[in-house]
């Protein structure tokens, strides 16, 4: 296991097609869940939970977006359904991570809301530190209500991402990252 300030000072996403099976297993699997839970929480509100793709239910997944995609673009060519049904293929896990804010007299929606962010981001240092690689990714899908219907979220939550795991087929390119000095004032 990797120093873990080195680790997060090296972290980076792993695109989804350049990633193998297979995924964690399920021991590894319930810590990086636990990891995820393990977040800044004012209230001790949870306001997110997981939904667990693997294994079929990728497919099955899959099929739901294809399904609304189809229902909302009737001139859709077969090439650009079957992309639709692949969207969650080709990592060997997808953990969907479900926000919704409850109403609260000292935590507003928006703090409830960075809770879920913390989660994702701890899923995804979990999963780097375990030796997979890890993609938060969002797309069209998360936000239309007839796929998170059919995906079984309830209708006051929303995706808040789709958290792509899986080991890595070759090293990652790092990407530019800002300099301090174009982000920090002292006050």
């Amino acid at each position: 296991m990797p120093d873990a300030i080195e680790l997060l000072k090296t972290r980076r996403s792993v695109k989804p097609r350049e990633m193998s099976g297979p995924g964690p297993s399920a021991a590894e699997l319930d810590t990086i869940l636990t990891i995820g839970a393990r977040v800044p929480d004012h209230g001790k509100l949870a306001p997110w939970r997981f939904i667990v793709f693997e294994g079929d239910g990728r497919r099955r997944a899959g099929e739901v977006i294809a399904s609304v995609f189809a229902r909302k673009h009737p001139q859709a060519t077969a090439a650009e359904l079957e992309v639709e049904t692949n969207r969650f293929m080709e990592a060997p896990l997808v953990i969907g991570l479900v926000s919704f804010t409850r109403p609260h007299p000292k935590v507003p929606a928006y703090e409830q809301e960075l809770s879920a962010g913390a989660s994702a981001m701890n899923i995804l240092t979990a999963a780097t530190a375990l030796g997979y690689g890890g993609c938060w990714l969002s797309g069209w899908f998360m936000f239309d209500r007839d796929v998170m219907d059919g995906l079984g979220l309830k209708p006051e939550e929303k995706l808040a991402g789709l958290i792509h795991i899986g080991k890595p087929t070759k090293p990652s390119e790092d990407r530019p990252r800002p300099a301090l000095a174009d982000i920090v004032t002292r006050f």
